[in-house]
């Protein structure tokens, strides 16, 4: 059966959070707070957490660092994935993927669809792996993060979830 093994060891991961956005700080970025906080609460690391303006070259770089950093296992960003000329967060990012994890958008849809109905189709949301490291895209919203992080993200990346998961997948990414 699907889903999580509490027989099996539970292996954290590090993982870093980028708020995208124009407008908010530390101070008041709800959704990237609720992320950071649900990772540590699900035993995970928060390796790291910034705010970057709309700009493709901020965005890129900084996911770029985290991606060259060997102790971060994935990214997991919120905000700039509407369809507004300043959600820029796919552009910035897709071309760093060296793998695209469709299904990812396949299923944040339909678990977004739960939640807003045909509003989903405002986000593109989507997922990747680069040189080894797990990029997930969020929208902005502390909705979107809850319905990312709790029904998708937490369950697929923790290595007890059976069948299969991406923790487990993690050490063959850099197959040749």
């Amino acid at each position: 059966m699907a889903g999580i093994d509490n027989g099996l060891d539970f292996h954290p991961m590090h993982i870093a959070v980028l708020t995208v956005s124009d407008t908010r700080t530390m101070v008041d970025d709800t959704s990237g707070a609720l992320l950071a906080a649900r990772i540590e609460k699900a035993g995970h690391h928060l390796a790291d957490r910034q705010i970057i303006r709309d700009q493709v070259p901020d965005i890129a770089a900084q996911v770029q660092g985290w991606i060259d950093d060997p102790t971060v296992d994935a990214v997991v960003t919120t905000g700039g994935t509407g369809l507004t000329g300043r959600d820029v967060t796919p552009e910035a990012l897709r071309p760093l993927f060296d793998r695209e994890i469709e299904g990812f958008s396949v299923i944040f849809h339909q678990v977004s669809y739960q939640s807003v109905g045909l509003s989903t189709l405002a986000s593109r949301a989507c997922a990747g792996v680069a040189k080894g490291t797990f990029l997930f895209l969020l929208p902005g919203s502390n909705g979107a993060v809850k319905d990312g992080w709790d029904k998708v993200i937490q369950p697929i990346i923790d290595s007890r979830h059976q069948p299969c998961n991406l923790y487990e997948l993690k050490p063959r990414l850099l197959e040749a």
